[in-house]
């Protein structure tokens, strides 16, 4: 385990799932291109509440995983570091916003005083605006990394034409008859089943005749086989595989952000991406974390959480332990392993997943055959060697 100091952690860096949100998305199976659909009351409490638990745990004083130095009541935006997809309807954004009021709740303490004199305080009790980085689907590639992606396209082809998805859909072939009639005509065969699945969750939570009518056996069922899909999907057999692109473009800022919180003079003690479920089963298989804990493979739950908590060990080394909280079916933070590991120093942690990353929007563009799309049409492929074997030079 991390011998973590008394005096607390040095930083975390998180990963956090939005909450629960409308039926209006539908995710196309050949391709993964989607749009996010809007957050609701129920899944604004449940980010709310997950601010208010990270809040517990690593602001509070008394907490063996309180940060060193960090502003515990009123927020300190040089400390902070929050971003989110911000692409199609706002779930994700809206859900970033809602975790941060638990996180930093309205405080008396948030006023200044004037030139004059004069003392003014936030409005709403004191309401604390923490700055987020909102990534739009075409400014950056960071978070939606499988849109657009030729290859990915490709290794989703792959899944759906071969023998696992063939196997598992004779499996699932009776239950699929079974929801027929609940699923308002939606293409029920096995590849469609995330977005069966979704459909049924959205009703059984926010429909009192459909909650009232519908087995929930079946509901069980459709997300044990979406847990399946999704888990292929987004999984790879190679680390550096595109299967594992959901993950592969955060490396980038999880490791700059870990870095940051090592140095003398910085700031950063607190930073926090929101996004889908995505990335989360990536990480998973990427650090081989489901090999010693199998229960976490699938699709995370809403307002779950993946932290990175960076602290230093008896003989001085910055290490950094792999923690997991899975919606509120967790009432807190379960230890992952890592490679095997409890924990590993930050060295190791780089070397062991920086070859997995993708750090630059012309390395997605390489990497997922991208030409033209997301910005790729403004980079010189003539002298790529994959593309182009007859040209190369040898010359970046």
């Amino acid at each position: 385990m991390v011998n973590t100091p008394s005096a607390g952690l040095i930083g975390v860096v998180l990963l956090t799932r939005h909450g629960d949100r409308s039926d209006v998305v539908f995710q196309n199976y050949t391709t993964y291109d989607s749009t996010q659909g809007y957050l609701t009351p129920y899944g604004s409490s449940q980010e709310y509440d997950l601010g208010c638990y990270l809040r517990q745990t690593y602001l509070n004083p008394a907490s063996p995983s309180h940060i060193q130095g960090i502003n515990t009541d009123v927020a300190d935006v040089d400390q902070l570091f929050v971003r989110a997809d911000a692409g199609g309807g706002s779930v994700i954004l809206d859900s970033a916003y809602a975790l941060l009021q638990g996180l930093y709740p309205p405080t008396t303490k948030s006023k200044s005083t004037l030139a004059n004199g004069e003392t003014v305080q936030a409005p709403l009790g004191g309401y604390q605006y923490v700055p987020v980085e909102s990534l739009e689907f075409w400014q950056a590639t960071a978070l939606t990394s499988w849109m657009d992606c030729e290859y990915f396209q490709f290794h989703l082809a792959r899944l759906n034409n071969g023998v696992i998805f063939k196997n598992v859909a004779a499996q699932a072939a009776p239950f699929l008859e079974a929801v027929q009639p609940y699923i308002n005509g939606m293409n029920n065969s096995f590849l469609n089943i995330w977005n069966i699945y979704d459909h049924l969750n959205v009703q059984y939570t926010h429909n009192a005749t459909f909650h009232n009518s519908f087995p929930k056996t079946l509901l069980e069922q459709a997300r044990y086989f979406a847990d399946i899909h999704e888990q292929n999907v987004f999984t790879d057999g190679i680390p550096g595989g595109v299967g594992q692109i959901a993950i592969r473009t955060i490396w980038p800022e999880i490791f700059w952000s870990l870095g940051n919180m090592t140095l003398p003079n910085n700031k950063l003690k607190l930073a926090l991406t929101e996004v889908d479920y995505k990335p989360f089963i990536s990480l998973f298989n990427v650090t081989n974390s489901t090999v010693t804990s199998p229960e976490i493979s699938g699709i995370a739950e809403y307002a779950s959480a993946v932290a990175f908590e960076l602290s230093r060990n008896s003989t001085g080394d910055y290490e950094v332990a792999l923690k997991f909280k899975n919606g509120t079916n967790d009432a807190e933070f379960k230890p992952l392993k890592m490679f095997g590991q409890d924990s590993l120093t930050l060295p190791q942690l780089i070397k062991a997943l920086d070859r997995t990353a993708i750090n630059s929007s012309v390395n997605w563009c390489f990497s997922c055959n991208q030409t033209v799309l997301r910005g790729c049409s403004v980079y010189n492929y003539s002298n790529d060697p994959f593309l182009h074997p007859g040209n190369a030079t040898g010359n970046a």
